[in-house]
Protein backbone atom coordinates (compact mmCIF):
# COMPACT_ATOMS: atom_id res chain seq x y z
CA UNK A 1 0.00 0.00 0.00
CA UNK A 2 1.82 3.18 -1.08
CA UNK A 3 1.58 6.07 1.70
CA UNK A 4 0.17 9.27 0.87
CA UNK A 5 3.11 12.07 0.83
CA UNK A 6 0.05 14.45 1.95
CA UNK A 7 -0.52 12.56 4.97
CA UNK A 8 2.91 13.01 6.38
CA UNK A 9 3.26 14.46 9.53
CA UNK A 10 6.29 16.23 11.57
CA UNK A 11 9.05 16.46 8.66
CA UNK A 12 8.19 18.01 5.35
CA UNK A 13 11.49 17.63 3.77
CA UNK A 14 15.00 16.10 4.17
CA UNK A 15 17.62 15.84 2.20
CA UNK A 16 19.05 12.68 3.88
CA UNK A 17 17.91 10.02 1.20
CA UNK A 18 17.68 6.73 3.69
CA UNK A 19 14.97 9.54 5.77
CA UNK A 20 11.88 7.62 6.67
CA UNK A 21 8.78 9.88 7.32
CA UNK A 22 6.38 9.45 9.78
CA UNK A 23 2.77 8.96 8.07
CA UNK A 24 -0.10 9.69 10.22
CA UNK A 25 -2.34 6.47 9.91
CA UNK A 26 -5.86 6.03 9.74
CA UNK A 27 -8.05 4.31 11.87
CA UNK A 28 -10.07 1.54 10.15
CA UNK A 29 -13.25 1.63 12.07
CA UNK A 30 -14.08 -2.56 12.36
CA UNK A 31 -17.19 -3.10 10.56
CA UNK A 32 -19.83 -3.94 12.68
CA UNK A 33 -22.61 -6.78 11.53
CA UNK A 34 -25.31 -5.64 10.44
CA UNK A 35 -27.60 -6.91 13.34
CA UNK A 36 -25.45 -4.93 15.73
CA UNK A 37 -25.99 -1.61 13.63
CA UNK A 38 -28.48 1.06 14.22
CA UNK A 39 -29.41 2.58 10.97
CA UNK A 40 -31.56 6.13 10.39
CA UNK A 41 -32.95 7.19 7.68
CA UNK A 42 -34.59 10.68 6.85
CA UNK A 43 -35.04 13.28 4.82
CA UNK A 44 -33.72 16.01 4.48
CA UNK A 45 -33.49 19.22 2.31
CA UNK A 46 -31.28 21.75 4.36
CA UNK A 47 -28.06 23.19 1.41
CA UNK A 48 -29.65 21.13 -1.52
CA UNK A 49 -31.68 24.05 -3.23
CA UNK A 50 -34.74 22.66 -1.60
CA UNK A 51 -34.46 19.22 -3.42
CA UNK A 52 -34.91 16.22 -1.10
CA UNK A 53 -33.13 13.45 -0.07
CA UNK A 54 -33.01 10.33 1.70
CA UNK A 55 -29.89 10.32 4.09
CA UNK A 56 -29.05 7.40 5.66
CA UNK A 57 -27.08 7.81 9.15
CA UNK A 58 -25.12 5.54 12.19
CA UNK A 59 -23.14 3.69 9.52
CA UNK A 60 -19.96 1.92 11.75
CA UNK A 61 -17.29 0.66 9.53
CA UNK A 62 -15.11 0.85 6.49
CA UNK A 63 -15.33 3.89 4.02
CA UNK A 64 -15.22 0.76 1.51
CA UNK A 65 -18.36 -0.89 3.03
CA UNK A 66 -20.31 2.32 3.46
CA UNK A 67 -19.43 2.82 -0.54
CA UNK A 68 -20.53 -0.58 -1.27
CA UNK A 69 -24.41 -0.23 1.06
CA UNK A 70 -24.84 3.14 -1.22
CA UNK A 71 -24.03 1.02 -4.32
CA UNK A 72 -26.75 -1.20 -3.18
CA UNK A 73 -29.18 1.12 -2.41
CA UNK A 74 -28.98 3.87 -5.51
CA UNK A 75 -29.19 0.69 -7.92
CA UNK A 76 -32.89 -1.03 -6.27
CA UNK A 77 -34.40 2.52 -5.77
CA UNK A 78 -32.91 3.31 -9.29
CA UNK A 79 -31.93 6.54 -8.78
CA UNK A 80 -28.48 8.36 -7.74
CA UNK A 81 -26.76 9.17 -4.45
CA UNK A 82 -23.54 9.57 -2.93
CA UNK A 83 -21.98 7.49 0.37
CA UNK A 84 -18.98 9.85 2.14
CA UNK A 85 -18.17 11.20 5.57
CA UNK A 86 -20.48 7.63 7.16
CA UNK A 87 -23.66 8.88 5.77
CA UNK A 88 -25.33 7.59 2.39
CA UNK A 89 -27.19 10.11 0.28
CA UNK A 90 -30.26 8.73 -1.98
CA UNK A 91 -31.78 11.39 -4.56
CA UNK A 92 -35.55 11.53 -3.54
CA UNK A 93 -37.98 10.56 -1.09
CA UNK A 94 -37.51 7.00 -0.78
CA UNK A 95 -37.66 6.57 3.35
CA UNK A 96 -39.65 3.84 2.79
CA UNK A 97 -37.96 1.25 0.26
CA UNK A 98 -34.67 2.06 2.24
CA UNK A 99 -36.06 1.21 5.46
CA UNK A 100 -37.37 -2.21 3.63
CA UNK A 101 -33.94 -2.71 1.88
CA UNK A 102 -32.02 -2.37 4.91
CA UNK A 103 -34.26 -4.55 6.94
CA UNK A 104 -33.90 -7.50 4.34
CA UNK A 105 -30.05 -7.09 4.27
CA UNK A 106 -30.89 -7.68 8.78
CA UNK A 107 -29.73 -3.94 9.57
CA UNK A 108 -32.03 -2.25 12.63
CA UNK A 109 -33.49 0.40 10.90
CA UNK A 110 -35.45 3.84 12.16
CA UNK A 111 -37.28 5.50 9.79
CA UNK A 112 -37.91 8.98 10.26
Amino acid sequence: MAKNKNKRKGTVYSTDPDYNYDYEDGEEQELLEPSKQKLRVLLDSKKRRGKQVSLITGFVGPDDDLKDLGKILKSKCGVGGSAKDGEIIIQGDHRQKIGKILEGLGYKVRVL
